[in-house]
């Protein structure tokens, strides 16, 4: 078992749109698409303390091993 992203369903929870969180945290809708759908090989400390504060989560509502 490896690891699991759920940026979707917190995403999908906050109503809030892949372009909208792509801006307020700085990051191309590219790299958050992937980061969405569970291909990203990596995510950044500072990409992930960005995605729980503007969604109001702790990275384990995001990540889940």
């Amino acid at each position: 078992m490896g690891v699991i992203i759920k940026l979707a369903n917190v995403m999908a929870k906050r109503r809030i749109s892949l372009t909208e969180l792509a801006e307020r945290i700085d990051i191309t809708p590219a790299n958050l698409s992937k980061l969405k759908n569970g291909r990203a090989k990596a995510i950044r400390f500072s990409t992930l303390e960005a995605l729980c504060h503007e969604l109001h989560c702790q990275p384990s509502a995001i990540i889940v091993v």
